[in-house]
């Protein structure tokens, strides 16, 4: 396995796991049984890839590689096991914005490899980083991350649109990749630490 593709599937296998535990902490919040936190991992582990690879009519990846789902299943037995407080939910953020970003590149690379065209990918991308966690709040009874104003769409949505532009450039696989990861993580970074929020509807409603 070349360079690339080893950091590729590390970084798809992180964010599986980063999201998959969050999919647990929010069956932890609600104090749900064992078997609702493997739910709500696996949900929230594969469900942004699952309507990617199903909207691009490709081969669903976790269905041969079940390894995906047993890397949620380990991240749920982690947070039922060792619990959660304050200070790993911090954690926890940061990893997910590691997640997301990683997501959002993974998601537009696999589409750009089977010829899907470029805005599509961009969106297959934003979709891949953010759908399972949609699942999740839904799920959970928690608003939607698509009704919050704090920068998540967004920076997925940026990421993703970094690196299609990139690799439409030429640019070399690997200098893309790290520039639409980085671009993603650093707006991500940016909401977290100094509440960077996207502007308000500024009309008023009738």
């Amino acid at each position: 396995m070349d360079p690339l593709a080893a950091t590729l599937t590390a970084l798809d296998y992180a964010a599986v796991a980063v999201f998959g535990a969050s999919g647990a902490l929010a069956a932890a919040r609600a104090k749900h049984d064992i078997i609702t936190f493997g739910f709500f991992a696996a949900i929230t582990g594969v469900g942004g890839g699952t309507l990617r690879d199903l909207l691009i009519d490709a081969p669903v990846f976790w269905v041969a590689r079940p390894q995906y789902v047993a890397v949620c299943l380990a991240a749920a037995v982690g947070v039922w096991v060792f619990g959660w407080g304050q200070g790993r939910e911090r954690t926890l953020l940061w990893l997910d914005a590691i997640g997301m970003a990683s997501y959002a590149v993974v998601g537009a690379l696999k589409a750009t490899s089977l010829g899907v065209p470029p805005f599509s990918a961009v969106v297959m991308g934003v979709l891949t980083a953010t759908f399972g966690g949609v699942i999740r709040d839904v799920l959970a009874h928690q608003p939607s991350i698509l009704l919050r104003r704090e920068l998540y769409v967004t920076p997925a949505l940026i990421g993703a649109a970094v690196f299609v532009g990139l690799d439409a450039m030429a640019v070399p696989g690997a200098v893309a990749v790290l520039m639409g990861f980085l671009a993603a993580f650093t707006v991500r970074a940016g909401a977290i630490l100094f509440g960077w929020q996207m502007p308000g509807f500024p009309g008023r409603a009738e």
